[in-house]
């Protein structure tokens, strides 16, 4: 039986993310795991209002998205407890500048440099739509088609309710092959 918990967002966990952005001449960045996927072309990221790295962003109109692996977490953690406006945050990362002028993390396997698109302001959130204007993948994350190889990236995931960082699962199955190995579609009992 279920019960209704209240309002809550459940749709945790989610990739942990590092967003980076020019402060003039130098890079700050955030720890964000507040993301989504609007449509196929876009992306958004999603920043409290008082982020000092949002006003960066809407100077420059460009920002990355620099997927988190195991590997520099204790990194990432700490650009979520500093804040930029207090403290610089330019020498956390050995860091390369995309086309577009975003800065792009070195140690990230994955990394997106983006283009604002619109900003759209939700309970003290801005949520900035993004235009992806390149992905940038380390070669140990590419399929030989050219995918991202999600088992080899392993992001670590981030899980709201208990503020904690979780490993990346096990493969399961491919999507929709549950349905071509069915016959005929199976009836639904509710109780």
């Amino acid at each position: 039986m279920k019960k209704n918990i209240g309002s809550k967002p459940a749709l945790y966990p989610v990739p942990v993310i590092v967003v980076g952005a020019m402060n003039g001449d130098e890079p700050t960045w955030t720890l964000v795991a507040h993301t989504g996927i609007p449509s196929h072309s876009k992306i958004m990221v999603s920043l409290a209002g008082a982020h000092f790295i949002n006003g960066c962003i809407k100077q420059t109109g460009v920002l990355s998205v620099n997927v988190v692996d195991e590997s520099w977490l204790d990194h990432a953690d700490l650009c979520g407890s500093v804040s930029g406006a207090r403290q610089s945050k330019a020498d956390v990362f050995a860091w390369t500048a995309g086309e577009a002028g975003a800065p792009l993390i070195d140690d990230a396997k994955l990394s997106m440099e983006c283009r604002v698109e619109d900003v759209y302001e939700i309970d003290h959130f801005e949520n900035f739509i993004c235009s992806i204007a390149g992905t940038y993948a380390d070669d140990s994350i590419v399929t030989e088609d050219g995918k991202v190889n999600v088992a080899a990236l392993r992001p670590v995931l981030f899980e709201m309710p208990t503020y904690t960082y979780l490993a990346t699962g096990e493969k399961i199955a491919d999507c929709l092959s549950f349905a071509r190995t069915r016959k005929a579609p199976a009836e639904v009992t509710r109780s």
